[in-house]
């Protein structure tokens, strides 16, 4: 109790307008998810304290954009980072409005416009521990599929999440989207909360992944004597190889904007 009253002692000193900000700022200094000049979006933001966290964080080069199908009223001045979409995350048209106030129409480009991809969203509350785990779960896979859409290649995504029996199984589906995903419980969260957050950092664009076997052409030799070779104009850097040949490789490691592949004997 003592922990619950001074985060909420402390938002309201310092002008938050909910406890949770704290849960971001922590999760900021573990993963770190938000940086000058980024594009983030909070996804059922209201009443606004991770708003107003994020907001700090990007500065004034970055955008920070609220999505929520209740009315946010509008941080206090100044808030030159900060847009308002009113609406539901699944729908196409809030998607739509999204991307037109991060400046970039669907399907420009390879991924999306948004560097983050920010979830705080719990269900209403039963009181049934197993219903309550399996509603958050669905909200999170509602917010990774916001996620996948929106997300810039090496884009990271945070959801929160009630620990369950059904938490490994949604860990293994968003892990091949991104370089690793990570289970981060911030001191702020309660005592008594299940409450955890899955940090999925990186998102990865690339038409390859990690074991597959692929045949490409040696276009060039880099700087450091691996070959490379282009999988959908996405890089793959080679050892062993000379320009001009054709072979098939094993993808290794997957980055967000290129890969490595060793050929395979």
């Amino acid at each position: 109790m003592a922990g619950k009253d001074d985060y909420y002692n402390r938002a309201k000193q310092e002008g938050y307008r909910a406890r949770s900000a704290y849960k971001l700022k922590q999760l900021d200094e573990t993963a770190g998810l938000l940086g000058e000049g980024r594009t983030v979006v909070d996804l059922g933001a209201a009443p606004g304290g991770w708003l107003q966290v994020a907001a700090e964080r990007v500065g004034e080069r970055g955008t920070v954009v609220g999505v929520d199908r209740q009315r946010i009223d509008d941080l206090s001045d100044p808030e030159p980072t900060v847009e308002y979409v009113r609406g539901d995350m699944t729908d196409d048209s809030t998607k739509a409005e999204v991307r037109e106030v991060v400046g970039e129409s669907e399907g420009e480009g390879e991924g999306g416009p948004v560097d983050v991809v920010l979830s705080d969203m719990a269900p209403n509350m039963t009181g049934q521990y197993d219903l309550d785990h399996a509603r958050s779960v669905h909200l999170v896979r509602q917010a990774f599929e916001v996620a996948t859409d929106l997300l810039d290649a090496g884009g990271d995504f945070c959801a929160k999440v009630f620990d369950g029996q059904d938490l490994d199984d949604l860990i293994a589906d968003i892990e091949p989207e991104f370089e690793y995903v990570r289970e981060v419980r911030p001191d702020a969260s309660r005592d008594s909360s299940s409450e955890l957050y899955l940090v999925a950092k990186h998102r990865l664009t690339a038409p390859v992944r990690e074991g597959d076997v692929v045949e490409v052409t040696i276009e060039d030799i880099g700087e450091e004597g691996d070959g490379i070779a282009k999988v959908e104009n996405f890089t793959v850097f080679v050892s062993g190889v000379e320009a001009g040949e054709t072979v098939d490789v094993r993808v290794d490691d997957v980055k967000p904007r290129y890969a490595f592949a060793e050929p395979v004997e």
